[in-house]
This record gives structure tokens, sequence and C-alpha cells, in this order.
């Protein structure tokens, strides 16, 4: 699934120059919590979290006073608290691609662009979030379980002949790789006509293989 399918394209950015009053001002007005920092061709330069803007306020208890903050927090600029060259994705990444990104960066959102490095928009944990309910089906209910098979090609037929047999239809199916050669494969499928028909597929799958849990 390609972040283009998840990204938001109504992008909310500023300049270098921007003051850190706007930044803050913008974040508040449109509910996000981070902004790309752009130049004039729309390169991307930077990107400011709202953790930034919380380290370069004042603190509540400082000793300015009100007109002294405005000043300071107007003459502070985006260019001074963003995070330079910040990691960027185009839009045909895998969003899989993005996850681990954001994982092993401890980041939560990160700017898309083209080819010529232009901004085109932003993906966020939350929308990862939301790729990961689409993929799974777990909107759509029904029945979720998980078989253990070894980890060679042709093992999944049976489990996909016993669907079949059974009147099992598919909704999603993830694989994940075990040690000792092995996979885990969890399906989820609609439910079925009645309580028979799910213990004969119960059983026909437990004659194939180990199945570790199953689930309304």
């Amino acid at each position: 699934m390609p972040v283009q399918d998840w990204m938001t394209t109504d992008v909310i950015s500023v300049g270098p120059e921007t003051s850190l009053l706007k930044v803050s001002k913008l974040m508040k007005d449109h509910h996000i919590r981070r902004v790309p920092v752009i130049d004039e061709q729309r390169q991307v330069v930077g990107i400011i979290s709202d953790r930034d803007v919380r380290d370069a306020s004042p603190s509540k208890a400082t000793t300015l006073d009100m007109y002294e903050m405005h000043y300071l927090l107007a003459e502070l600029k985006a260019k001074s608290i963003m995070t330079p060259k910040p990691i960027t994705v185009k839009p045909s990444e895998p969003i899989e691609n993005v996850a681990l990104i954001m994982q092993e960066k401890a980041i939560g959102g990160l700017p898309v662009v083209d080819d010529n490095g232009k901004l085109v928009g932003i993906i966020s944990d939350h929308d990862v979030f939301a790729a990961l309910v689409d993929i799974t089906g777990v909107r759509l209910g029904g029945i979720l379980f998980a078989v253990e098979l070894p980890d060679q090609p042709g093992t999944a037929r049976p489990v996909f002949d016993a669907l079949r047999a059974n009147g099992g239809r598919i909704l999603s199916i993830l694989t994940v790789a075990k040690p000792n050669d092995m996979r885990n494969l969890h399906i989820r499928i609609r439910s079925l006509e009645n309580t028979q028909t799910e213990e004969g597929l119960r059983q026909a799958l437990n004659g194939i293989c180990r199945v570790l849990y199953w689930q309304h």
C-alpha cells in the first residue's frame, strides 16, 4: 500500500523566516503536531514538531512580562528551532517502510516529496494506524484465526483448500515469520452460516496444522 493512498495532501507548511508565534498558532488552529519548513521552491528544508515549539517557548516560570514574551516569540524564527534536512519519503513508498522508519527513528511524521524534492504531502503515525486497521479488515468483523505452518512453499495450500471446502470467505491475510523456519498465518474470514459449519472448519484445520487462536 503506497504512501500516496494515506498521506495528507493539504499540508500546513511554513517558511524559514516564519515566527515561532505564527508556527505555534498554526499548530493550535489546525490541531497538528508537526509543520514542514519549505523554501520558495517548496523544497523541504526542515520540520518543526510541537515539542520543538514547547522547548523554544519561554517557561511558565519566566520573569518576562507579556510584551517581552510576545516580542521573543515574534522574533524567533522557524529556521532557528526546526530539525534541518528531515527524513522524507516518496508517494510510492510502501507504508510499511514508513512504519519501520518511524519506529526505528522514534518520529511521528514524515514529509512526502516528489522526485524533485518538492513537498506534496505528509504522513503521520495516525495515518499508519489507519492503514493497519484497513489492512487487517477489523472493521468488517467476522472470524479471526491463526495457524502455524512450516516456512516452505505450498504449506498454506491445504489451509485454503479447507476454507474453500467449508465456505470460508477471506477478508484479510497476514503472515509473520517465526523462529525455527516456521510462520504464523493470520486469516480473517466472514462469519460462517452456522456453528456446525464453523466447527467443521476448525476440525479440518486442526487436522492440517496447529491452530493458535480462534476469535469472533
